[in-house]
């Protein structure tokens, strides 16, 4: 991978040809593809995922990295964009999928899509992209620090967590799983109210969060600082956390998680689709999820990937996976723009 491209400015790349002279065939020629995705652990995604792709098909991988609601708005809104490839949380794939801005998926020229999981399979059954990993969250947190064991989502609203929590902004992947969370604390089920009682919940919580996040990277320096105690993240940030702060320990509630797919979606004006559909059958084959399960902590979609116990920790699988509720992205679309107005209110003054 020779280039990466910022979410600043993403600039038209010419495919570099092979070899001095210009009788070269077509299949000479290295193409180049602009792919979309999230900014963690990009080194291990080099070495597991873009080279062994660049190499087999002689390609030329240009990045542009970043938030999954970031990248989505910088799309929506240029359709001029060079991106060909883009991975998004199940919310802004949904979003995508309506407005029109992404190719409807030929199931034909993804192979790997017959081996799917049923809950991937039906997500793509109306020709959206596919899933590539089920992520969910849990809560991270220091114990000694804390003074007190967390077990359940509503430990969170303990008293003794003063100004010590920190949880991912509403326009990030999970913040409206946060919603589901502070609304099950109200004991009110979110979709009959419109959340309008996950936001007496958030308000509760307000005082014990010190401050909210975008990107789960920054949970790693707030915890070795000692700003926060605790924190709500996604499974697939847990390693870069822990790794960092020996002292600190992930839980999944026994009542239950929300869980989101990561998908991958090709943009309706791409002009590289040929190669932007063997890149979702890479992403989905057995032999790059059985690396991404262990170097990226990715949950994977392909039921022929089987995983150890250890391999199996801090991922939605297996019986975590089984108390796991998805959440609507449908529902979260038509009412975000209202909810990012109310978190902004109570928790981002």
């Amino acid at each position: 991978m020779k280039k990466k491209l910022g979410l600043v400015a993403l600039t038209l790349v010419t495919a570099s040809v092979l070899g001095a002279c210009g009788g070269k065939s077509t299949k000479d020629e290295q193409q180049t593809l602009v792919i979309s995705t999230f900014g963690l652990e990009e080194d291990k995604m080099q070495e597991d995922v873009f080279k062994p792709f660049e190499e087999k098909y002689n390609v030329d991988i240009v990045l542009e990295t970043g938030t999954s609601s970031e990248r989505y708005t910088k799309l929506q809104s240029n359709p001029n964009s060079t991106v060909d490839v883009i991975e998004l949380s199940q919310a802004n794939a949904a979003s995508g999928v309506a407005e029109g801005i992404f190719e409807k998926i030929d199931g034909s020229k993804v192979p790997n899509m017959e081996n799917l999981i049923d809950s991937a399979k039906e997500l793509a059954a109306d020709g959206s992209g596919p899933a590539y990993t089920l992520n969910s969250i849990g809560i991270v947190y220091n114990k000694e620090a804390a003074g007190m064991e967390i077990k359940e989502w509503n430990d969170l609203w303990d008293p003794k967590l003063k100004g010590k929590i920190s949880i991912p902004d509403i326009t990030s992947t999970f913040g409206p799983a946060m919603l589901y969370v502070a609304s099950s604390n109200q004991n009110v089920d979110i979709t009959t109210d419109k959340g309008e009682a996950a936001f007496k919940g958030i308000t509760d919580l307000s005082p014990n969060v010190v401050k909210t996040y975008s990107k789960s990277s920054d949970l790693a320096n707030m915890f070795q600082s000692g700003e926060i105690v605790a924190a709500v993240v996604g499974d697939f940030a847990v390693p870069i956390i822990t790794q960092a702060n020996a002292d600190v320990a992930y839980v999944v509630p026994q009542s239950g998680t929300y869980a989101n797919f990561n998908t991958i979606n090709i943009n309706a004006n791409s002009k590289n689709k040929d190669l932007a559909y063997k890149y979702i059958d890479w992403r989905l084959s057995q032999e790059i999820q059985e690396k991404t399960s262990v170097s990226l902590n990715e949950a994977p979609t392909n039921k022929e990937v089987v995983l150890d116990e250890e391999t199996a920790k801090n991922k939605t699988y297996g019986e975590v996976a089984k108390r796991t509720n998805l959440v609507n992205p449908t529902f979260v679309n038509e009412n975000l723009e209202s909810w990012i107005s109310q978190w902004n209110r109570i928790l981002n003054k």
